[in-house]
């Protein structure tokens, strides 16, 4: 005869049900499972907003990110090293990119072996949440976050580290899609549901920007533009590409589009972190940038 007890407290079950893994490994899983997939729709640069030549656009990222011969650059976030690639293609840098998927790391050697470099590419696995204790302090002068950073389940560390590894004067750039802000409740309310979709489908965690300037701004960081990316309307490729790997794979599929709203606003932020100790020299702001 069962007790009261054990009416309110059942016994647990031999063996619990695996808990689902979160934040990093999440991605890590999603990555080693799905790159493939995307590599046959994407190619080597798995992002969503490009231009119809994708390397147009990774021509682009050169100058808007201020990429330059002799630079050390970090690729937070790399996936199979195809950006990567083609920016030590056309520079004679040192790029090292970082991945937390294994699969990725191994797909990026295949990769870089067919490459013709001027530069240098290193692609290792990790966690760029470690990138601090990975690569040292002040060592970069330039950290990219091309449409990784929303893969982060703490963007406020994520950019804490950015700032550690980056020397004086050095630039964090950052490429990624943004939760709009709710022109009104209706709206707000299928912006929320479809972005909730998005995380979900992606593993990923659509930035709040005012989040992101208020740490941006929390750490001195001087600010150098806010944009949208300087894309001609018949150069880009509208995201049709995604909608492909959706439909193809059952990713994040649209299933109706009569109650959607388009969630995000997709920007450049592009800060430098000060070219002078900010506490020991308090009352600077700027100095003239380094060239």
């Amino acid at each position: 005869m069962l007790s009261v007890f054990s009416k309110l407290w059942p016994r647990p079950a031999a063996t619990a049900p695996p808990t689902p893994p979160t934040g990093v490994e999440q991605v890590r899983n999603f990555y080693n499972n799905n790159t493939d997939k995307f590599m046959q729709v994407y190619g080597e640069v798995i992002q969503a907003f490009r231009t119809n030549q994708v390397t147009d656009y990774l021509d682009y990222t050169i100058q808007s990110a201020e990429l330059r011969d002799g630079q050390r650059i970090l690729d937070a976030g790399c996936g199979v090293g195809g950006p990567a690639s083609y920016f030590a293609s056309r520079l004679q840098a040192d790029i090292t990119g970082v991945t937390i998927s294994d699969y990725q790391v191994a797909k990026s050697k295949e990769i870089l072996a067919d490459k013709t470099l001027k530069g240098t590419v290193t692609i290792r696995q990790g966690d760029y949440h470690d990138i601090d204790q990975l690569f040292g302090e002040n060592v970069f002068d330039r950290v990219l976050f091309l449409e990784s950073f929303g893969h982060s389940p703490d963007q406020n560390l994520l950019i804490e580290k950015a700032y550690k590894v980056l020397k004086p004067g050095g630039i964090l750039y950052i490429k990624d899609l943004f939760r709009r802000e709710h022109p009104n409740a209706e709206d707000g309310r299928r912006i929320d549901n479809i972005i909730a979709a998005i995380n979900q489908a992606y593993a990923y965690n659509v930035a709040d920007f005012t989040e992101v300037m208020k740490t941006i701004r929390r750490l001195n960081f001087i600010l150098l533009f806010v944009k949208t990316p300087e894309i001609r309307t018949e150069e880009f490729e509208h995201l049709t590409i995604s909608n492909d790997f959706q439909n193809l794979f059952d990713i994040g599929k649209i299933i109706s589009w009569e109650d959607y709203v388009f969630p995000i606003d997709f920007y450049e932020v592009k800060v430098m972190k000060p070219p002078f100790d900010i506490n020991k020299e308090k009352h600077l702001y700027f100095l003239n940038r380094p060239q």
